[in-house]
Parts: C-alpha cells; sequence; structure tokens
C-alpha cells in the first residue's frame, strides 16, 4: 500500500480520539529537496510523529511550528530554502526549496475524506485527501493524490522469485507469487503480504489481469516454462516483462515464439537477460538488479501527487 497509509491510519485513530494533531504535507518544491510534493508527517502534542518530510534540521523545523500552529489552531503555508540554515549539521544542504502546508485537527473534525481516501487506497482505487489552509488572507486548497501500488506479477516461487517478492513488497508493488508447487507457494515462504496463487503456471497468468502499469518477472524452474510463461504475457499490456537467463537461452525461446505467431515487436519488450547489470551473482543480488530495473522502469514517469492550490475563498469568510 501507499506509504502515506500508515499516516492516514494514524491521523484518524488520533482525531477520533480526541488527541490534537498536524499534518504536514510538501505541496511545492524546486530544484534539489530530500522528499518530493506528497511527502507527508503528521505530528502529536508530545512531538512524535509519523511520516517523514526527508529528516535532518528542516523537519525538526515543521515539527517546531506544527505544534505552534496547533497549539493556536491555526493552519500555514511555510516556505523553506534548504541553504546553510537548513542542513549544514546534517550535510543536506539541497540548495533547494520547499513549501509544507500544514494542517491542524483539533477538536471536532470531519474526517470524512480521509476515511473515504483510506478506504479506497485499501481497494486499490485512486484516492486523494484535500489540504486547506489559510494564507496571506485566503484560503487554499490542496489536493494530496495516493499513489496506487503496481501490480507485480512472479511466475516462480523458488529462490529468486521469493527474493525479488520479499524487496517488492517493501517497496510498494502488490505482488503476487505463482506456482504449480503448493510447497513453494507455501505461506510458510511468503510475507503475508504476498498473494500466492497455485495452478498451472501459464494459464494463471493468463487468469491475472495486466493492464499498461503492470509487470511481470520471469523466474521459473526451466526452460520449458519460462517459455510458456513469456507466451502468456508478451501480446498483453505490461509495463514491464522479465524474462530470466543467459541470451543464448532467450534467443531459443525468442525462436520458438516465433514460430507460435509472436511478433519481434512483441519480443523486443522482454528484458531480458533480466535486471540491472550490477554483475550480480548470489541470489540476494540478483533479486536486487531485477527490483533496481522494476523501480527504473516505474519512476520513469513521475506521478502527480499533489494539486494546487485552488484558491477557495477569503479567510475572513471561513468560520472556524
Amino acid at each position: 500500500m501507499s506509504d502515506l497509509l500508515p499516516t492516514l491510519e494514524s491521523l484518524i485513530n488520533d482525531t477520533d480520539a480526541r488527541r490534537p494533531v498536524t499534518l504536514c504535507t510538501i505541496v511545492e518544491t524546486r530544484g534539489s529537496t530530500p522528499q518530493c510534493p506528497g511527502a507527508t508527517m503528521l505530528v502529536r502534542a508530545d512531538g512524535s510523529t509519523t511520516g517523514t518530510l526527508g529528516g535532518g534540521c528542516v523537519e525538526a523545523e515543521v515539527r517546531r511550528r506544527a505544534l505552534e500552529l496547533m497549539h493556536q489552531g491555526s493552519s500555514a503555508l511555510l516556505d523553506y530554502v534548504l541553504d546553510h540554515d537548513f542542513g549544514w549539521d546534517d550535510g543536506l544542504i539541497c540548495g533547494g526549496r520547499m513549501k509544507v502546508a500544514v494542517m491542524p485537527f483539533v477538536g471536532d473534525c470531519d474526517l470524512d475524506p480521509w476515511r473515504i481516501a483510506l478506504e479506497k487506497t485499501r481497494r486499490r482505487e485512486p484516492a486523494s485527501f484535500p489540504i486547506d489552509i489559510d494564507h496571506d488572507g485566503k484560503r487554499l486548497r490542496y489536493l494530496v493524490n495516493l499513489e496506487i501500488p503496481p501490480t507485480l506479477l512472479i511466475a516462480g516461487a523458488g529462490h529468486v522469485g521469493q527474493a525479488v517478492a520479499r524487496l517488492a513488497v517493501d517497496l510498494d508493488f502488490h505482488v503476487v507469487v505463482i506456482d504449480d508447487r503448493a510447497d513453494y507457494a507455501s505461506s510458510l515462504r511468503f510475507d503475508p503480504r504476498v498473494k500466492l496463487v497455485i495452478g498451472d503456471i501459464p494459464q494463471s497468468l493468463r487468469e491475472q489481469p495486466l493492464d499498461a502499469g503492470s509487470y511481470v518477472v520471469i523466474v521459473t524452474r526451466g526452460h520449458q516454462h519460462d517459455e510458456q510463461a513469456v507466451e502468456a504475457v508478451v501480446r498483453r499490456a505490461a509495463a514491464y516483462i522479465g524474462l530470466i537467463g543467459s541470451r543464448r537461452k532467450s534467443r531459443l525461446i525468442f525462436d520458438d515464439l516465433r514460430a507460435l505467431g509472436v511478433t519481434d515487436e512483441q519480443l523486443v519488450r522482454v528484458h531480458t537477460p533480466i535486471g540491472l547489470d550490477i554483475r550480480a551473482i548470489t541470489v540476494p543480488e540478483i533479486a536486487v538488479s531485477i527490483v533496481g530495473q522494476l523501480i527504473e522502469i516505474r519512476r520513469r514517469a513521475t506521478p502527480l501527487l499533489v494539486e494546487g492550490p485552488i484558491e477557495s475563498h477569503s479567510t475572513s469568510d471561513q468560520s472556524r
């Protein structure tokens, strides 16, 4: 799930328990900054936090200002230049600039937008929540979009598949592992966040929904199973298809698939040998190279995580 979920859950739980909190969200950046727009930190009355804005002096300063604004019951748009004042002690002199919207939740608050966003994200549906602040006599609204974890299908529950799944679930992928061996695709071997499918590998791949945002990693136990797995997905939409093995093995598989009618245009989409070229040898190293390539493909397009500001009305018209 989105890395904002723990922050949203804490916001709702603390506010329901009538414990005052302040939501601090990066809404705009310029130049080099430790976090991008959408990064969020929740500050409680005792100074404890959930989430991060990137650490360092600027996060400490945001926490200090958030506590002040919490006691005042006021919101604000904070503007920081990451120079010697905010980074010298920690070596984080990024030279960029970031704006942080600080929104307190004190007393009775309408949490419906945040509850709905949390529920939608848990269902892997598009979701967003508002940030409303007072700034320069105006009421501004930002909309924070929660990133939906992309689906990663791993064909093969062996050692490499297991290691890739272990890394990918912590990197906000929705991981599905497919194998025809129940003792391999076992809950004893995988994180409970991983969905396990036991059945014929190519048939199970065909039954899984795939779209332009899906990823497929093929790491089965043999040449024949790999070939069948590629044939099951290569004609379908996917952001990434990766096949483990040597160049010679891939050439043999591709020759067979051409005989089955797969085009060169379809085959060129397959990343093989799989993973980034980091001279990986061990299973954990191979898993790192594969997941690194997944991240590289995923982050070629940066999602719009914050929209706004939208001026709603002047603060003089807003009853607080």
